[in-house]
């Protein structure tokens, strides 16, 4: 192989390590094992392997951006704009700016399938935020394999090959259903759509707290948007009547939604039904009645994704981790 011009993944191949491992260890860092390292720099001795020095200070050049993928489904109405998105953002923007790097907002849809082409190597950012794990965390996954530095807003119980950091959703459903339930509800409806990761976790804690205190429950799967939540509290009136008295919505826009549909058509709240929602965005405090929920701590997520993706960035490995939430109890359960 002496005589053809060995590129850096064939080194690493021949090594049995990553691409990154391989040029650490070729610029001596001593993040890598030194016996690693000293194996690697005779490998390259042996097949005449020379750092190209002007490439890689190319690549050790850093952008002092960080990207921030809010990750929508293509099939959700749920946008940018969603009051808890906007959130997270300005709290993750104000971290991001506190650490001397400036934040580059963009959707999945424009980032497409490439993740770590479209940020990495055309050097549009140093590492990656995702808002959200989704349905399905193929493209996470595709970008962490590849060498991103990244790090997930989600749900942190799920195994995975990057650090995410979010709250416990179970507990969250499960504490939002056991004050329904407390509150006299015993006709339970939790509204959501459990395929993303975190709406699952937290439909398993609706579905623990149903089960223990054996009482009458359905979900209704819909899109995470007041709108969706609006349409079908209206189409399970019209079609069954009030067979409900109590609501867990998978988000405060969601629970507004609902609210929204029940107020219309004169079903008091919480006279008739008690609703909870889970986020407590702005809106939440100054809706009528003031909507009881279940609060993330956004500020000290925000502050850990940043602080865990800088560690990436010096080539330390980072484990997930989560943050606190709390029932606050308001006027609608």
């Amino acid at each position: 192989m002496g005589t053809t011009q060995l590129k850096l993944s064939d080194l690493a191949r021949l090594a049995g390590v990553s691409t990154s491992t391989a040029s650490r260890a070729l610029n001596d860092n001593p993040l890598i094992k030194k016996e690693t390292r000293e194996r690697i720099q005779a490998l390259a001795k042996e097949h005449h392997f020379s750092v190209n020095a002007a490439a890689s200070r190319l690549r050790m050049q850093k952008t002092k951006v960080i990207a921030v993928i809010i990750n929508l489904e293509a099939e959700t109405k749920q946008s940018v704009d969603d009051p808890f998105l906007l959130k997270v953002v300005s709290d993750i923007n104000r971290a991001v700016n506190r650490k001397g790097y400036e934040l580059l907002l963009s959707n999945s849809y424009m980032a497409g399938e490439d993740w770590h082409g479209y940020f990495i190597s055309g050097r549009r950012a140093d590492g990656v935020i995702v808002v959200g794990q989704g349905k399905e965390q193929a493209r996470i996954e595709r970008a962490a394999r590849a060498g991103t530095p990244i790090v997930v807003w989600g749900d942190p119980k799920t195994s995975a090959n990057y650090p995410i950091v979010g709250s416990d959703n179970f507990i969250g459903g499960l504490s939002a259903t056991e004050h329904l339930i407390a509150k006299g509800a015993s006709k339970l409806l939790f509204l959501g759509d459990p395929g993303h990761a975190e709406l699952g976790e937290r439909y398993r804690g609706f579905c623990h707290a149903v089960e223990k205190a054996k009482v009458e429950a359905q979900m209704i799967k819909i899109d995470i948007t007041s709108e969706a939540a609006y349409a079908s509290i209206n189409a399970l009136l019209r079609a069954q009547g009030l067979t409900f008295d109590g609501i867990f919505a998978c988000s405060d826009m969601v629970a507004l939604g609902a609210l929204k549909a029940l107020k219309e058509r004169y079903i008091s709240v919480p006279n008739d039904v008690r609703i909870v929602g889970f986020d407590d965005i702005a809106m939440a405090q100054i809706s009528f009645p003031a909507l009881s929920t279940i609060k993330q701590d956004t500020n000290a997520a925000a502050q850990l994704l940043v602080e865990k993706l800088l560690s990436q960035l010096s080539g330390e490995t980072c484990a997930s981790q989560e943050v606190p939430s709390s029932l606050v109890v308001r006027q609608s359960s």
